[in-house]
């Protein structure tokens, strides 16, 4: 938290993170007005640093971050848009920003660096809450969104695969049907496609398990395009992104709870959220909102309309009776 005495400060660190990835069109933020959403006493004058990672989703939720503290009064510093977990997870950590929105698992399994993660989704933010707080972060209440691998196939070959609906069902298709698009990282990682296929009774490589030659290893956001054109049955997704319904895929329900919970929580830092504990009624009416359909709409809006984050946010904050156009 920071007042306008710093603002000089403040303006000299915005120019030189503009060399690292702000660019001056995210930064673009409509403007607003109160509705549910009202004046926090003492917000005036006060200085509240808001930052993202600079992928589609961050940038909506840095955005909706940005909006709802500055109807609440504050004067909100955008540095939403930084390159990258590690960058700003620093910025946090080092008091140069006051708020982000993060993902438990994110937490747990890189910053904290855990290796099982709670397969409870309330127990892993618990247990993330209170390990933060030694490092002067305070996570409030996360959303039900849960932004986590999956596996997605195309609605109309559903029937076509006995109707399917939850991973443990793959091993009971013919070997031939078994066929996955799975980006590189996931295809490497130690928690990824090799122990996950384990826990639901597939060997990779095992002419009876998943045959190598059943597998495309491929960029990410072409596995989204192979699984819909059907070069794949099952491709690897992220739960809340916008292709899911752009292109009707469905997913599959993680049966045995392989995958790590990846609620999205607001997080202050805890001498900002001290000076104004307000802050948690503030996210208190937005975080219930945020739900994986949400998510997926709002991306969506983004990555396939082409539409600006900030005017996403707004809109929907509108939508919700959160705030007005101002």
């Amino acid at each position: 938290m920071r007042t306008r005495a710093a603002t000089a400060l403040s303006v000299a660190a915005a120019t030189l993170l503009s060399g690292c990835g702000l660019q001056a069109a995210t930064q673009y933020t409509p403007a607003s007005a109160p509705a549910e959403i009202q004046p926090i006493e003492g917000a005036v004058g006060e200085e509240i640093v808001v930052g993202s990672k600079n992928f589609t989703e961050q940038l909506i939720l840095g955005k909706i971050a940005v909006i709802a503290l500055q109807t609440a009064g504050f004067d909100v510093v955008d540095r939403t848009n930084i390159p990258g977990s590690v960058p700003a997870r620093q910025g946090m950590v080092n008091g140069e920003i006051d708020m982000e929105w993060e993902y438990t698992g994110t937490a747990w399994l890189s910053y904290l660096g855990e290796s099982a993660p709670i397969v409870d989704p309330l127990e892993q933010y618990e247990a993330v809450r209170d390990a933060e707080l030694a490092n002067g972060l305070t996570w409030l209440p996360p959303a039900e969104a849960n932004n986590t691998y999956a596996f997605a196939v195309r609605s109309e070959a559903v029937d076509d695969l006995g109707g399917i609906s939850a991973l443990s069902e793959i091993a009971e298709l013919p070997v031939e049907e078994r066929t996955f698009c799975v980006e590189s990282e996931f295809a490497s990682r130690n928690d990824g496609f090799v122990p996950m296929l384990e826990t639901y009774g597939l060997e990779l490589g095992d002419p009876q398990g998943v045959p190598r030659d059943n597998v495309s290893t491929l960029d990410t956001g072409a596995v989204y395009e192979a699984t819909d054109q059907g070069a794949c049955n099952f491709g690897e997704v992220f739960t809340t992104d916008g292709r899911i319904t752009a292109l009707d895929l469905t997913v599959l329900e993680d049966d045995r709870a392989f995958f790590p919970n990846y609620n999205i929580s607001p997080v202050l830092l805890t001498e900002t959220f001290e000076e104004h504990p307000e802050l948690a009624d503030l996210f208190g009416q937005i975080t219930p909102l945020l739900t994986n359909d949400v998510l997926q709409e709002l991306n969506a809006r983004v990555d396939v309309a082409g539409e600006q984050p900030g005017d996403v946010a707004l809109e929907w904050m509108v939508s919700e009776g959160l705030v007005e156009p101002a």
